[in-house]
């Protein structure tokens, strides 16, 4: 079996799975609010704006691990192709 399919579907996995983290953390701060003025009537919001921040805050590891693996196994796919035109030209 040649290494070629494996390596691009590891690639698309994690590729697939970073978007997903993605989507997944845009809808989470889709309400958050970048500014608000909290007095002591609005405590409801302070809390919701405190979960959805929690929440990110939970999700933001993962994502900056599968952006370096994303990351690493895209240079491993590209140094491949490149070693490959590499061994052509002997």
């Amino acid at each position: 079996m040649s290494i070629v399919p494996v390596m691009w579907s590891v690639w698309g996995v994690i590729v697939a799975l970073l978007a997903a983290l993605y989507v997944y953390r845009s809808s989470l701060t889709r309400d958050e609010e970048d500014q608000i003025f909290l007095g002591e009537a609005f405590a409801h919001e302070e809390t919701a704006q405190a979960a959805i921040v929690s929440r990110v805050n939970k999700v933001q590891p993962i994502v900056r691990i599968l952006t370096w693996l994303a990351a690493g196994a895209t240079v491993f796919v590209l140094g491949y192709y490149v070693l490959d035109i590499l061994a052509q030209f002997k």
